[in-house]
């Protein structure tokens, strides 16, 4: 189980970068999916990107897991109620390292919401030490998920519903 602490703690950190980065793109989608004016949602932003940071570091540490894995959920479920309040709405959500606007699907909500129970399960779990094949896995995994944050990226696929 400790690749999908691994797996979390990279999405995490990646997802800091990224906030890090792409800021001024970032404080847009941020206003967008808060209805906030720009300063606050720059100092949402930098209060989001950082607890994805402590959460990533916590999930790494075996006797801190549970508190990171708490907080990703906290961060992640609220990620998936704000895109809930603006499903079926075409917005650049900032969710892709990609800038597109998109229709706010069921499957980005969902997304949100798994890793939120995903979290929620890595807290829940005994505490497991980190083997070699751990980051292999963990890796593994972030590919997977970012292939299928492409796919449903796909504009008007004719295999996934709106």
């Amino acid at each position: 189980m400790a690749a999908l602490a691994l797996f979390c703690a990279a999405l995490l950190a990646a997802s800091a970068l990224h906030k890090a980065l792409s800021r001024v793109r970032m404080i847009e989608a941020t206003s967008r999916l808060t209805g906030i004016s720009p300063v606050p949602a720059q100092l949402l932003l930098i209060h989001a990107g950082t607890l994805e940071l402590v959460a990533a570091g916590c999930l790494i540490v075996p006797q801190l897991r549970t508190a990171g894995a708490v907080i990703a959920a906290l961060v992640w479920g609220a990620y998936a109620l704000a895109l809930a309040c603006h499903r079926g709405e075409t917005l650049d959500c900032g969710c892709d390292l990609a800038a597109r606007s998109k229709p706010v699907t069921t499957a980005l909500v969902l997304r949100a919401a798994g890793l939120a129970v995903l979290a929620g399960i890595i807290a829940v779990l005994p505490e497991a030490p980190f083997t070699l094949d751990a980051p292999f896995a963990a890796a593994g995994l972030l590919a997977l998920y970012l292939g299928a944050s492409e796919l449903i990226a796909i504009p008007a696929a004719h295999w996934k519903a709106a």
